[in-house]
């Protein structure tokens, strides 16, 4: 029986991270919006929650490509709006997530800064901006900024593309 696991991320732009993950096998939904957490991470952050089964994609590799498609080792002016985060939905994930970070730390060069925080509340984007990369490839946005992610998908995590959803794209 599959066993179907929600996880949620942000780091960079929704459309972004949203054309990331529906790009990948295994995962089963993308909801695109704003997440808040707890304490100093209770404003809303743009984020997505990722729907995925874990007989096909890994929770590590998950991981591991969200640290990647993100700037997950620098602090900018835009980290409010764009909080680097893993959000968990129990204290088991949290721990889970935590040791991936910890050992994932070793194929960087500078410090991780992504924090696993709580997850707390969910508001979806408008239906406008749901899908974004895939209603709109040819959008100047998602050539300059989508595009390039997928490209390091393609070369660095091939065996986990969607092929049936990459074809239409020309990475």
């Amino acid at each position: 029986m599959n066993s179907l696991i929600k996880i949620a991320f942000g780091g960079g732009c929704h459309w972004c991270t949203e054309a990331v993950f529906q790009s990948l096998i295994g995962v089963i939904k993308v909801e695109q919006g704003f997440i808040a957490s707890t304490n100093e991470n209770s404003s809303f952050s743009e984020a997505v929650i990722i729907h995925f089964d874990d007989t096909k994609i890994e929770l590590k590799t998950l991981i591991k490509i969200h640290l990647q498609t993100h700037k997950s080792t620098s602090e900018h002016s835009m980290r409010k709006k764009y909080r680097s985060a893993v959000y968990v939905f129990s204290e088991d994930q949290k721990k889970e997530v935590t040791q991936i970070i910890t050992k994932l730390q070793n194929d960087f060069n500078n410090q991780i800064i992504t924090k696993v925080l709580e997850y707390c509340n969910f508001k979806p984007s408008e239906n406008q901006f749901k899908n974004y990369f895939y209603n709109n490839p040819e959008k100047p946005f998602c050539k300059t900024y989508i595009d390039p992610k997928l490209k390091l998908l393609e070369r660095q995590f091939s065996n986990h593309l969607a092929l049936e959803k990459i074809k239409i794209l020309t990475i």
